[in-house]
């Protein structure tokens, strides 16, 4: 009933779940709309310590980052991650002058901004080829520790931050629209990797939050595109920019203290599943075993060719009933068979019929017996039949109903007709206060070779 209860309300939980995810992704265009339109112009905070201080901070964390990343690649292999430590890198090397450079934004304003942009746009090329390595095979152990393809990245980056100089300096007039091209360029690619992702269904929960990042930082790049040096607007693209990083900071991290990867990690519910998939198969072992044990006890408390108790079962089973009978003062009885001539029909039919008419012989004393009755083989062809709470006089009339029965009508084997019977000793338990179960069982064989010795096929007792 709950389980049904579950999966019709399942639907609406995905969907809410939904409806959150794309709630938070667009929280910062909402910021960004209503500072847009409710912002004083010429409001503006120039603070260059403080930028300083912050592009700091951003640098040294995207360099640490970068380096958790990149061990989570080499514990993994994973190019998604390889990529993406090269992007953490990437725009610490490229933004590290726009924090160098702050104090001459007066002076030159376009070789202090335009490494802002040149940092995403390095950030977002690196996150899109990260995207197209999701789930490629992993690179091996030796790949990995290569420098040679860390040592070109490097060098790329330097040569942008390079390249910005040179045309910061030059005597073209087209910075603005460089940076806005830098900064259209970047949603641009951060739209086709969410794309990508959605397409891919390349959703996990590391995912995800790789996702919602990504958004943060394509509205970050909106906000500066519409934004002024030291503006509010410009400003809060900043923060948003840094609630991306910190996003996907923390996914880094995420992976690092689980699985060191992005592709090999479950989502809550895909856990529970598993959970509940790996609680059956548990439930399934232990009923296994409990069902192996009850037949390893069978086996070893069961003759293995007629299915009666075999002698170790039928002796504890008597010191029980003993022990009970002396304790409530209730009767118990014994019952000793014994197959009359037996060796006759293996010398004549063979043993294999000889064992069939054991097996039929046991099934058919267990027909005529109560539950709480036990059959137990001796060995050979003998027998013994505990009867708890059963008086001597009643016993005595069940063991006379079975040497009848048996010697009423042939067995029916194999299309044979074979005559059999038997010769029973019957003795009552307890005997004596302490009297143990070798006294009775030497009483009941007393009482059975009186039977056998007044010509078989009766019942002695005493």
């Amino acid at each position: 009933m709950n389980r049904a209860r579950g999966s019709v309300l399942l639907p609406f939980i995905l969907g809410y779940r939904g409806t959150l995810l794309g709630l938070l992704a667009v929280t910062p265009l909402l910021a960004i709309f209503y500072l847009h339109f409710n912002q004083d112009p010429a409001r503006v905070f120039e603070h260059h310590t403080f930028h300083f201080t912050a592009i700091t901070l951003a640098i040294l964390l995207g360099l640490f980052i970068g380096y958790v990343t990149w061990r989570c690649y080499l514990e993994s292999g994973e190019r998604f991650l390889l990529w993406l430590a090269l992007g953490f890198v990437g725009f610490s090397v490229v933004y590290a002058p726009h924090g160098l450079l702050t104090p001459l934004a007066p002076h030159n304003p376009w070789l202090f901004l335009l490494y802002g942009p040149a940092s995403r746009l390095v950030m977002a090329v690196c996150f899109l080829l990260a995207v197209l390595q999701y789930q490629a095979p992993a690179d091996t152990p030796g790949h990995r520790l290569g420098i040679g393809g860390w040592l070109l990245a490097l060098g790329i980056f330097v040569l942008i931050d390079a390249l910005v100089a040179v045309w910061a300096y030059s005597p073209w007039n087209s910075s603005f629209v460089l940076r806005v091209g830098m900064e259209s360029a970047s949603i641009l690619l951060l739209g086709i990797t969410l794309g990508w992702m959605f397409l891919r269904r390349a959703m996990n929960p590391l995912m995800i939050i790789y996702a919602l990042s990504l958004a943060w930082f394509g509205q970050s790049s909106f906000a500066f595109t519409i934004g002024s040096p030291w503006n509010h607007q410009w400003w809060l693209a900043h923060l948003i920019f840094a609630g991306g990083f910190l996003l996907l900071s923390f996914g880094v991290v995420q992976a690092y203290l689980s699985t060191y990867s992005f592709a090999r990690v479950y989502s809550q519910s895909e856990l529970m599943a598993r959970l509940r998939q790996e609680k059956q198969r548990a439930e399934q072992a232990l009923v296994e075993l409990q069902h192996a044990n009850q037949d390893l006890e069978r086996l070893a408390s069961t003759d293995s060719l007629t299915g009666a108790a075999n002698r170790r079962a039928l002796m504890a089973r008597a010191e029980q009933e003993i022990a009970r009978a002396e304790r409530y003062k209730l009767p118990l009885s014994l019952i000793l068979l014994d197959l009359d001539h037996f060796k006759e029909i293996n010398d004549r039919y063979g043993h294999p019929t000889g064992d069939s008419v054991l097996k039929a012989f046991v099934a058919k004393v267990q027909s005529m017996l109560r539950p709480s009755d036990l059959l137990g083989r001796l060995g050979g062809e003998e027998f013994a039949i505990l009867l708890p709470e059963t008086g001597i006089e009643e016993a005595s009339q069940v063991a006379e109903r079975l040497q009848q029965s048996m010697a009423g009508k042939p067995m029916e084997i194999d299309n044979k007709a074979i005559p059999l019977t038997l010769s029973a000793g019957v003795v009552e338990f307890p005997l004596q206060q302490g009297s143990g179960i070798s006294e009775a069982f030497s009483l009941a064989d007393k009482q059975l070779y009186r039977a056998k010795n007044a010509g078989r096929n009766r019942v002695a007792s005493g």
